[in-house]
């Protein structure tokens, strides 16, 4: 069994994705019973033939506790690999679809899943559909672009507040909305309202649950990208993962307060912290005593950190909480065929060139955007993203040591923020910028 594993790795060294297959899913949960089971068949069956009736009553008792713990001890691990390989192997049925089930998505050929393109887009989504809440707010939108044979990636971060998009002509929106979602009204129409709106008016969005449906195309035509697929995070959910993979180190340029009355319930101090899920979550979504463009800023950062600090070592050894944690977390049209070369394609994001491009004031107002000019940044931040990487500057600042704790806190449970100023004190740029150089 050991060589067939060892002959099974060398064989696939350079397609991991195949581990996310259903049959090689399967096949490690049977042997690991298989083997559990016949170790456990093996040291009952020993020791039976070693004749323990000829021991005294106390020694039987004693070898008899001994090989039950030694029965114990060596099903553990395949017993473990069994139930862990299973537990994800039902968080990706629970998560992810067929792509036959969703007619919006293209076939995946085996031969050629990505259909001849030589980009893919994501747009993800960061929800929150709390309990005092109606419907579902997309409070963070950000899309990320990634070049297939490199894994060189752009990050598109829209505000929330980005007023009357439009939407292609094939939308069924854009009869309702020729001049721009919601045009008539001067402070509404919010790209935010997109996903809500499309749910609840089935009739002008072209059916039921079409929100993700909506806001793809409205984002798509923004920025003339074809968005390909999405994932919407629930924002708790998000802090379950980031918990899962033991927190994310991120370079904090100031301190942020969050939570509680005007952010009464901690404060994130500055410098290179090891963030908890919890506190990972607020520092992206706090606005006490910034805005939605510092947050946006932020938000970007969190993202890169989460995409290079989970490291395959990591998901291994959190196999069940991240498992868990997935379950409650997305929502995404991404088809269970793709899992496997978008799994190859997630290891080569991790190495390559990452950058960043943020559509906010003063370059960009939401309130009146230019979209030839947002269009045009966008061109220019994919071409861009091709060129090669610069190399960190020398004088980079040195991770700040600190013995003190990460976050001080209050008593005072943590609640959402009410306070949302609105003045903007980030430096806008017409070029993606790389996140290793704008996030420490």
């Amino acid at each position: 069994m050991l060589l067939g594993l060892l002959a099974f790795v060398l064989a696939n060294l350079d397609n991991a994705g195949i581990v996310t297959r259903d049959s090689v899913m399967m096949t490690v949960v049977v042997l690991a019973s298989v083997g559990a089971l016949s170790w456990f068949a093996l040291a009952v069956s020993s020791y039976v033939a070693l004749g323990p009736n000829r021991l005294t009553q106390q020694g039987q008792i004693i070898s008899g506790v001994a090989v039950g713990l030694l029965c114990v001890v060596v099903m553990a691990p395949f017993a473990l690999s069994a139930t862990s390989v299973y537990t994800v192997w039902d968080a990706k049925k629970h998560v992810f679809k067929s792509a036959e089930d969703n007619p919006d998505v293209a076939p995946i050929k085996e031969e050629d899943p990505w259909n001849g393109k030589d980009r893919v887009n994501f747009l993800l989504v960061g929800g929150d559909a709390a309990g005092n809440r109606t419907g579902v707010r997309t409070d963070s939108m950000n899309v990320a672009s990634v070049h297939i044979p490199t894994g060189a990636t752009v990050l598109f971060s829209l505000p929330r507040n980005l007023q009357h998009v439009r939407f292609p002509p094939s939308s069924p929106l854009r009869r309702h909305f020729p001049n721009g979602f919601m045009a008539e009204l001067p402070n509404g129409g919010l790209l935010n309202e997109v996903w809500q709106y499309a749910n609840d008016h089935p009739e002008q969005a072209g059916g039921k649950n079409r929100g993700p449906r909506a806001l793809m195309d409205a984002i798509s035509y923004t920025l003339n990208l074809d968005i390909d697929y999405y994932v919407l995070m629930n924002m708790y959910g998000f802090a379950d993962l980031v918990d899962a993979i033991g927190g994310l180190t991120i370079h904090v340029e100031q301190d942020v307060k969050w939570g509680g009355l005007y952010g009464t319930a901690g404060t994130i101090r500055a410098g290179t912290r090891r963030l908890s899920g919890e506190e990972a979550l607020w520092y992206g979504r706090s606005r006490v005593g910034s805005d939605d463009f510092s947050r946006m800023s932020r938000q970007r950062c969190v993202i890169g950190a989460f995409a290079q600090q989970a490291t395959p070592q990591k998901i291994l050894a959190n196999f069940n909480s991240i498992a868990t944690a997935t379950k409650r977390l997305a929502e995404t049209n991404i088809p269970e065929e793709l899992l496997e070369p978008l799994l190859d394609l997630a290891l080569k994001v991790k190495d390559a060139k990452m950058s960043s491009l943020q559509f906010v004031p003063p370059k960009y107002w939401p309130g009146s955007p230019d979209w030839v000019k947002i269009r045009r940044a966008s061109a220019k931040a994919v071409q861009d993203s091709l060129k090669p990487r610069r190399a960190k500057a020398a004088t980079q600042a040195a991770p700040t040591a600190s013995a003190s704790p990460s976050v001080s806190r209050t008593q005072v449970r943590a609640a959402q923020p009410t306070e949302t100023p609105t003045r903007n004190s980030q430096k806008a740029n017409d070029s993606a910028e790389s996140l290793d150089e704008l996030c420490g």
